[in-house]
């Protein structure tokens, strides 16, 4: 679809603005940059808004499409545009932004301005990355995003060993995507073009497609992250501030997935069939190691975060089903994850901003003196674990129903995530909440204030919503999944 008025555009320029504005306001100014801040990030999303309600969900066509010229000598076009696959990952985009802004008006104070202005370019880098159709541009986009992240991570982490982690987390994702670079030049030499639309109708060689796959999967495995490649999240996540653990968990994880999705699957059929054995096995070894390691952690982050690893397990296994079913589960499961992830998240920084400290031994009995948390924490534990009527099991079921077609014995060993899913959420909610109250630790105590009730109730509601009513997101995903789908026959 081609308006006159073409909401991705100002979808992608609103947080560009609002930074470019924050930058020449003074510094002292505090709480006129967060106000602005905000205003730039709502006003973003009610535009991404309206690309949900003038989408057409009849067609696989890529829509409000616009092009910029770039190196015309070269074949090289700046070309924005977006499906039902990336549409849902921009408008998860604007308003974890939204989130991230809003739980850091008070625990925040050091470079308030500089803080603003990362997660607004964050914000328009990450919004580049789901629409731009080009390889070239988005292995830019892809790369900028380590850049305000690492700055959240390195400068306004929580611990001392923030520099530590977001080095790791800068080194890892970028020397996975050196090669991917090389893929991408080596497509280029191949076919004078990096425009996704004209290499999908391009045909490579077997050998090809095999050595250009692995330069992606290099880039997208460390992304998800898939084990091994996977040392990095837990440590990014616990030094990182709270803001930054959600838009990490909630947005960052998901690039590698929308990656394949992208790129693998259309591009390289051959290859992506070639190596789903692989996947699969890497995928099946994250489900069960991670959620077992999820049970020896003691830093509440980090059970959250293994828990991450465990989920996107069940994502790439869903993705290379190669299945209608497999992938529409696994992308309902991406967008389940980003809203249960940074609401546990939230609900963990808002105890951190209480008490200073996440080890797990010290809380106990929380539902005494914080009732209402207990019973957001509740819900959040139980979309967690895939309980029915709530997103995640959702994507669970659809990822089976998907992987059962490709491998029963598969689909037996996936389903062990479910259980282990339960055992660590219900005992972390269980060991936080219940028990008696640790009053030689803590002296002070209060429940959710105004501000952290009314972030936390959208995010209740659009996880019922998905898990109740999952056909609003399918109907718009599913000409989009039959497109990718379509290179296989």
């Amino acid at each position: 679809m081609i308006t006159e008025f073409n909401p991705l555009i100002y979808t992608s320029l609103s947080p560009l603005i609002g930074a470019f504005i924050l930058y020449f306001l003074p510094a002292v100014k505090a709480t006129m940059c967060r106000i602005i801040a905000l205003c730039f990030a709502c006003v973003t999303f009610i535009f991404s808004l309206f690309l949900w309600i003038w989408f057409d969900s009849t067609t696989s066509m890529f829509q409000f499409c616009c092009t910029f010229h770039w190196l015309q000598d070269w074949n090289i076009y700046y070309t924005l545009g977006i499906d039902g696959v990336s549409l849902f990952f921009i408008l998860l985009t604007t308003l974890l932004t939204i989130i991230c802004i809003l739980v850091s008006w008070t625990s925040v104070n050091l470079l308030v301005k500089e803080y603003l202005i990362c997660f607004l370019v964050l914000e328009f880098f990450l919004i580049q990355v789901f629409s731009v159709l080009d390889l070239l541009f988005f292995y830019i986009f892809f790369e900028s995003v380590l850049i305000p992240m690492f700055l959240i991570v390195g400068i306004w982490g929580s611990r001392e060993r923030k520099i530590r982690a977001a080095f790791q987390l800068f080194l890892y994702t970028l020397i996975g995507s050196l090669l991917m670079l090389l893929g991408i030049l080596g497509v280029y030499f191949q076919t004078g073009t990096t425009d996704i639309q004209l290499l999908w109708q391009i045909k490579f060689s077997e050998f090809r497609q095999l050595l250009l796959w692995l330069a992606f999967f290099s880039s997208f495995a460390v992304k998800i992250p898939m084990i091994p490649f996977h040392i990095w999240l837990p440590e990014a996540h616990a030094e990182a501030p709270t803001a930054g653990s959600v838009i990490l968990a909630g947005i960052l994880l998901k690039m590698g997935g929308f990656g394949f999705l992208r790129f693998s699957l259309p591009l390289f059929p051959f290859a992506s069939v070639f190596f789903t054995p692989l996947i699969f096995v890497l995928s099946l070894i994250a489900v069960i190691y991670a959620s077992l390691t999820t049970l020896r952690q003691i830093d509440l982050k980090k059970i959250i975060a293994y828990s991450s690893v465990s989920h996107m397990g069940f994502v790439t296994m869903g993705i290379f089903s190669l299945t209608v079913q497999g992938i529409e589960g696994s992308l309902i499961l991406m967008l389940s994850h980003g809203l249960v992830s940074s609401a546990l998240f939230l609900c963990i920084g808002i105890l951190y901003d209480r008490h200073k400290t996440r080890i797990i031994k010290y809380y106990n009995g929380l539902i005494q003196t914080m009732p209402i948390f207990g019973i957001f924490f509740l819900f959040f534990s139980f979309a967690n674990l895939g309980f029915p009527g709530t997103s995640s099991f959702t994507g669970e079921v659809l990822v089976l129903l998907g992987i059962f077609k490709s491998s029963i014995f598969a689909t037996l060993l996936a389903s062990l995530g479910m259980i282990f899913g339960a055992a660590y959420s219900i005992w972390l909610f269980n060991r936080t909440i219940f028990g008696t109250l640790k009053t030689q630790y803590f002296s002070l105590f209060q429940d959710l204030s105004r501000r952290e009730f009314w972030i936390l109730l959208p995010l209740t509601g659009l996880i019922f919503w998905m898990g109740i009513y999952p056909s609003s997101f399918l109907t718009e995903l599913h000409f989009s999944v039959l497109n990718i789908i379509e290179q296989y026959l």
